[in-house]
């Protein structure tokens, strides 16, 4: 069995999400943090400090994700993390936000091969204390790119490439490019990791059919919307109806106890636009989710889906 991974995802999968999915599901080998854009001579913002505090991860493998195009702040951020304790750090070139691509970061990176060459060649030449793994895309535009931007991976001692089998222009869309994701799975020097629309446990066994040397799968979306999809993996045993609901509430109860309900209910928004996939046929009461501005409107539209 390939070692699974929960994608790093801003906004959703921070560590309460880490937390709770653990304590009811489990089955992850690894968990990703959403990214940090480190500067350089500034340490964490208070958010950022909760975020990676280790008393926050305590029992699980964590590992920060940093999105940067500056060697130095890099490997200053890499710096304060180690003497945290982590014990590997990721980079962030797939990220397709159109803010972060502007800047030449995420997989705006990907656009700039030797850029890429020049920015890896630096960072190791400085000798990272802890193994550095990259979470890329295939390409900026097209897949025909992936060749050349896997020979810039190649040159150097990267610990683990995740792949997204998608380009930045597909954003989430379309159907993730296997073919070009072969490619690496054939060439790479580094272990490979696939990331890209699994979503169920058959999902995963036909993928490691196709791929049976998979060192790792890494699953976002797919393990909001179904939080026990690792644990169904690993044992065949599907989330039930009352787990969900315990693993709601419990994720629920946590966001109002850090950021007060007005901010939560932001949250659990964004948390539903994945969790309504399970509920193709409650249109009005996910409606009411997106709709609620308080607690009790709130609690009643995700009771009538989850009761």
């Amino acid at each position: 069995m390939a070692q699974l991974y929960l994608a790093p995802m801003e906004e959703v999968t921070g560590y309460l999400f880490r937390q709770i999915l653990e304590k009811h599901f489990g089955g992850v080998d690894t968990y990703f943090t959403p990214f940090l854009s480190p500067v350089s001579g500034r340490s964490f913002k208070t958010r950022q400090g909760r975020e990676f505090d280790p008393a926050h991860n305590a029992g699980l493998h964590v590992v920060p994700q940093i999105l940067t195009d500056d060697v130095d702040a890099c490997t200053e951020m890499i710096g304060i993390l180690t003497d945290l304790g982590y014990p590997e750090i990721n980079l962030n070139f797939g990220c397709p936000s159109g803010t972060v691509v502007k800047k030449g970061r995420g997989s705006g990176f990907l656009r700039d091969p030797e850029g890429m060459d020049r920015f890896f060649e630096r960072l190791f030449s400085l000798n990272p204390p802890v193994p550095v793994s990259v979470k890329t895309r295939l390409g900026f535009a097209d897949s025909a790119e992936w060749p050349r931007i896997l020979e810039v991976y190649n040159r150097y001692p990267i610990s683990e490439l995740i792949i997204h089998a998608r380009v930045r222009e597909d954003w989430y869309g379309g159907t993730p490019d296997r073919e070009a994701f072969a490619y690496a799975y054939e060439n790479s020097k580094a272990p490979v990791c696939y990331n890209g629309d699994i979503t169920s446990a058959a999902e995963y066994g036909e993928l490691l059919a196709q791929f049976p040397a998979m060192h790792a799968v890494m699953i976002g979306r797919g393990a909001v919307t179904n939080p026990g999809i690792f644990r169904e993996i690993r044992s065949g045993a599907v989330m039930t109806a009352e787990e969900l609901r315990a693993f709601h509430d419990d994720l629920y109860r946590a966001y109002v106890n850090l950021w007060g309900v007005k901010d939560t209910l932001f949250k659990m928004k964004e948390i539903w636009g994945y969790l309504g996939d399970r509920f193709p046929d409650a249109e009005r009461a996910k409606k009411h989710i997106r709709k609620c501005r308080t607690e009790a409107e709130y609690l009643a539209a995700a009771g009538e889906l989850l009761g």
